[in-house]
């Protein structure tokens, strides 16, 4: 009795075991990962803002399979801010889905007070250069007064919401295309019901012949008077060339790696 009491305990506990390892937390589970695409060599943030935007960075960018990545440093070797992205794609190789793969990434030099946004792989085609300057065109003011913080969350929001559209769409004025689209929708379906609704009066048999006398209608002169033509020409003058807002402008290229980018550069 006493060894079938035993056995029946010990069957229990292995029972009891199971249950924890099946239903309950596995204990040996591997966190969800939480990647560093924060560096912050300038110090420019506190630690509750890193903590706030490397979060929201891992958030956003897991759902666009890009990684958003932001670097600031006080470039003590004064290198160009394009190389210094440039550099940092090739060395630290950033990417959501692999090594060098999908990723935006945000330099600011602190030392020359310039900005640089680049896009690789699907970001290139989802940020390309314009895209990339609205994008800098929001943030500059913010970085211009030194709200670092607030400028860093809407570079991530906004990459954010540029990626969930197709190259090619304006993503700001998407609305006013759903709007037009709708009205554009209604006015053609008011047109169609009023067209049916004329027809279901009968048609009009009467006409202008009904009436007119053919032998005696007809068109009584006609003249057609040339007076003379004048030509006036106005030289138009050409554009120097235009800037994006910021002092600024597009433009991509190619890393030493050979990882090709699309950009957009300017000062704050």
């Amino acid at each position: 009795m006493k060894k079938r009491g035993g056995a029946l305990l010990g069957l229990a506990a292995v029972l009891l075991l199971l249950a924890g390892y099946l239903f309950g937390p596995a204990p040996f589970a591997a966190a969800e990962e939480t990647k560093k695409l924060i560096f912050d060599k300038a110090n420019l943030l506190t630690e509750d803002e890193y903590l706030k935007l490397n979060k929201l960075a891992n958030e956003l960018g897991a759902k666009r399979d890009t990684d958003i990545i932001i670097i600031t440093t006080h470039n003590d070797q004064n290198l160009d801010v394009v190389a210094i992205t440039e550099k940092f794609y090739d060395t630290q190789a950033p990417g959501y889905d692999k090594p060098h793969g999908n990723a935006v990434l945000l330099t600011l030099d602190m030392r020359n007070r310039e900005v640089y946004l680049a896009g690789f792989y699907k970001a290139k085609d989802y940020l390309g250069d314009d895209r990339l300057d609205k994008i800098r065109g929001k943030i500059t003011p913010d970085f211009s007064e030194g709200n670092y913080g607030q400028g860093f969350e809407k570079y991530i929001r906004t990459s954010y919401k540029y990626l969930g559209f197709k190259p090619g769409v304006n993503p700001d004025n998407i609305m006013f295309n759903i709007w037009f689209q709708l009205a554009l929708a209604l006015a053609i379906g008011a047109i169609v019901v009023g067209t049916m609704a004329a027809r279901t009066g009968g048609r009009v048999t009467v006409s202008r012949q009904t009436y007119e006398d053919g032998s005696t209608s007809g068109i009584v002169g006609k003249e057609d008077r040339y007076i003379r033509t004048t030509v006036t020409k106005q030289k138009i003058e050409k554009s120097s060339g235009s800037s994006s807002s910021s002092g600024g402008g597009g433009g991509g290229g190619i890393t030493g790696g050979g990882h090709s980018h699309s950009g957009s550069r300017g000062s704050f």
